[in-house]
């Protein structure tokens, strides 16, 4: 193996390591709600979509990378290169569209009563559902150009014009328009959806300094104290969200677009423009696992059920 190929490998394979348990574990905790308690809150039901779609994410494209950096090779046939770029396509839409609706439900839900914004309140919640279908749906719509194309070999080994270089698959345009215009597809999709959440997250940003200055003075009398509230907290961890998402597929997509330009990409900045592609799935799992309270105790209670008896009665508190 050479340089390039230890430090792709090294480097999806951490993404891979990361992604996959910790995305896994946020499904089985929501999962483990839904059976416990019966049902799911609105934010919930948004936020285990998104584990989902980020542990899709990792598998069609961070596993596949890894196995080809360290040597792996005729990983899929025809057929399998379409689902495999099919899935990634849909849920990497998924990954953004549901972040976005994240932002816009939480800016709903910390809106002011008086604001235009809190009439949407009990309709955003009933109406969660049919918008998840309908993102599903869309994304998938978006996904097809792509695929239609997607081989598992190319004639004579030689990639030729119009390629989207994948190393374990291939996808050959047959001229620039068909090449240019998918790619736009895509791009105007992403932009769209980072548009309204950067919106939704600088008026969450808003609100909260709003509310920072109405508490100031209940801070000084209650020094020591925690004022704030769940919904400040779900917020903070949004706008965080929001922030590392337009950073990472910002990366992406200007990458991207410099790629419609060019006939072949560097096979090294295809690399780094698919490792920012999929860096969201390893870092919102983490961000989601450390913010999450319901979460956290959900894994908690999973981590103590696994230890010996020995263990919980030496060390209770754990």
């Amino acid at each position: 193996m050479d340089t390039r190929s230890i430090i792709k490998a090294s480097a999806f394979l951490i993404l891979t390591l990361i992604s996959t348990p910790s995305n896994l574990a946020i499904c089985c905790a929501f999962l483990d709600m839904l059976l416990t308690d019966g049902k799911l809150m609105a934010t919930d039901v948004i936020l285990f979509h998104l584990a989902l779609a980020n542990l899709m994410v990792a598998l069609s494209r961070s596993v596949p990378q890894t196995l080809t950096a360290f040597g792996c090779t005729s990983l899929f046939d025809d057929l399998g290169c379409k689902v495999i770029v099919f899935c990634f396509r849909l849920y990497r839409g998924l990954s953004i569209s549901l972040t976005c609706l994240l932002s816009v439900y939480q800016a709903v839900i910390i809106t002011p009563a008086i604001t235009k914004l809190a009439g949407l309140k009990t309709g955003l919640s009933r109406c969660l559902l049919p918008l998840i279908i309908f993102l599903y749906a869309f994304c998938s719509a978006t996904s097809v150009p792509t695929i239609l194309f997607a081989v598992s070999k190319l004639i004579n080994n030689t990639v030729p014009p119009y390629t989207l270089n994948l190393e374990f698959c291939f996808v050959p345009y047959p001229d620039a328009a068909s090449y240019v215009s998918a790619g736009l597809i895509n791009f105007f999709r992403d932009f769209v959806f980072i548009l309204v959440m950067t919106m939704m997250s600088v008026y969450i940003l808003i609100l909260l300094y709003q509310h920072g200055k109405k508490v100031k003075s209940i801070r000084s009398s209650r020094r020591g104290q925690s004022d704030a509230r769940p919904e400040t907290k779900a917020s903070q961890a949004v706008v965080i969200l929001v922030i590392l998402y337009v950073i990472f597929f910002g990366v992406d997509n200007i990458i991207w677009l410099y790629s419609l330009s060019v006939f072949r990409l560097a096979t090294l900045i295809n690399d780094i423009r698919v490792f920012f592609a999929t860096l969201y799935t390893s870092v919102c799992p983490v961000v989601v696992i450390a913010t999450n309270p319901k979460v956290k105790a959900k894994l908690k209670r999973f981590y103590l059920k696994r230890l010996p008896n020995s263990v919980k009665t030496i060390n209770p508190t754990v």
